[in-house]
């Protein structure tokens, strides 16, 4: 019996081993702009991809651009909250064997954070901002991912952000997320794979 249990908890540990893995992709430059209705990052160089395996290609590869949901609370002087929803693109000029198109498209799903630094950044007090928020989406294969992305300005001038500043560098992280039905689908079978071959073993 301990055998058993022990075979089932193998089948449905291999699906979720199978579904493991993610992409971590950096970006640079471009302007990030908006008001209370949302912000809006333009123009920023997607500059390199990592997968979970190691394979990592860097250089000019494409563009990541994005789309908040409108100002929830807060202020984009001080710091605030946007409402989820929204649009992110990450797209790809099809160097270094990345498939030339939109490689992620997706929305955020779950509220942004927009937080200014706790001290100056800057010369004469200008400070940076970072913006934080949780993503899902398509990945080009078709797959459905969800992750995390991170971006951080460039210094301001000490009064804050006045409608548009240069972005420093982002990094977003994605991964797979595996459908319950699958999951459960394989696990089943492999259960009963297992138990077939323990009625064989006692013959």
């Amino acid at each position: 019996m301990k055998r058993i249990v022990m075979m089932a908890i193998l089948a449905l540990a291999l699906p979720v081993a199978a579904f493991a893995g993610g992409v971590d992709l950096g970006n640079n430059g471009g302007t990030l702009s908006g008001s209370n209705a949302g912000l809006t990052l333009a123009g920023s160089e997607l500059t390199s991809v990592t997968e979970a395996n190691g394979t990592s290609i860097q250089g000019a590869l494409g563009s990541i651009s994005f789309t908040t949901g409108s100002l929830l609370s807060g202020n984009l002087q001080t710091g605030a909250i946007f409402n989820s929803g929204g649009s992110f693109v990450i797209t790809s000029n099809g160097s270094g064997g990345l498939p030339g198109g939109t490689l992620f498209t997706g929305t955020f799903s779950s509220d942004v954070s927009w937080v200014e630094s706790s001290k100056p950044c800057g010369p004469n007090g200008a400070v940076c901002y970072t913006l934080t928020g949780s993503l899902s989406g398509t990945w080009y294969t078709g797959r459905t991912l969800s992750g995390e992305t991170t971006q951080i300005t460039f210094s301001t001038s000490k009064s804050g952000f006045n409608g548009s500043i240069a972005l420093a560098s982002g990094n977003t992280v994605i991964s797979t997320v595996p459908e319950p039905s699958t999951l459960g689908l394989l696990g089943t079978g492999l259960v009963g794979l297992a138990g077939m071959v323990r009625r064989k073993l006692k013959v």
